[in-house]
């Protein structure tokens, strides 16, 4: 059954804040590296962060008593109470302007940007946009900038029909393929410290939500993304970067991760094993 969702339910949560506080610490830093099966490294005061590093920083310690039965948070709080099931990561955007490292006390300062209610094949669709801005060591301006897109969508129902699927571009320049399995999604969600139980709980995503795996994590699949623009383009710096979930990826699946530079623009995508893009994304070099 559709909810009934007003235009202008959640005006009133536009342009409300949140701060919170936190240290870079050396420990996530080299825990993501093994995660991403790179070599150990020493990992100084100073050392700086790969971009979208930090979200290993500012976790979501909610009380257990909190988090509702898809483990999230239940609803409200800072986030606007959205009253549909399904909560996802639509993509982000992110302007990196002077490096985070190791040992930085770091500020961030989130705020709702937009809320918008639409309505979709299956339903009403609520886009909610959140600007974090980080700051260090008590700096007056942020060295990062991140908007942040989450949809919310009806539950799956028996019969719905999926997006015609994308095809991924075949003009790539580099290649690297990953097989996503449980040990590397339960790694990242406990580093990020996320609940969302379609990433470990095989029962719930396929049972409840309706999948046909475990769903790789939409800022795992984009830390992958700029990972093989590093490994092709060691000291590249990168000054922003943009990604669009196209459709989920899910464990045991291969998955290819792709890129071409043209300039200072490099184009990044993901694609299952079908060849169907998942993930489309771009990132901009500084001079």
């Amino acid at each position: 059954m559709s909810t009934d969702i007003a235009p202008d339910s959640f005006v009133p949560w536009i342009g409300r804040t949140e701060t919170v506080r936190d240290r870079i610490g050396a420990t996530p830093f080299s825990a993501l590296r093994a995660t991403l099966d790179l070599p150990p490294m020493p990992v100084p005061d100073g050392t700086p962060l790969p971009p979208l590093w930090h979200w290993l920083h500012f976790l979501p310690l909610h009380r257990a008593s909190e988090i509702g039965p898809d483990g999230h948070a239940r609803r409200g709080g800072f986030l606007p109470p959205v009253p549909l099931p399904r909560r996802m990561w639509a993509g982000s955007q992110f302007e990196f302007r002077a490096p985070v490292r190791v040992g930085d006390a770091v500020e961030r300062v989130s705020t709702i940007a937009d809320v918008a209610v639409k309505s979709g094949r299956t339903g009403p669709l609520v886009f909610v946009k959140v600007r974090h801005d980080l700051y260090c060591n008590g700096a007056g301006a942020p060295a990062l900038v991140e908007f942040h897109d989450i949809v919310y969508r009806e539950a799956r129902q028996p019969g719905d029909v999926e997006p015609a699927p994308q095809p991924a571009p075949i003009d790539a320049a580099w290649q690297r393929e990953w097989l996503p399995d449980d040990v590397l999604l339960f790694r990242y969600s406990a580093l990020t410290f996320n609940g969302h139980r379609i990433h470990y709980d095989r029962r719930y995503v396929t049972e409840v939500e309706g999948y046909p795996g475990l769903v790789v994590h939409g800022p795992l699949i984009a830390t992958l993304l700029l990972d093989l623009l590093h490994r092709e383009l060691p000291g590249a710096d990168v000054a922003g970067f943009r990604f669009k979930a196209v459709r989920p990826s899910f464990d045991g699946r291969p998955l290819r991760v792709s890129g071409r530079r043209t300039g200072d623009t490099v184009r990044l995508w993901a694609q299952d094993h079908e060849g169907w893009l998942t993930m489309d994304a771009v990132a901009v070099l500084r001079p």
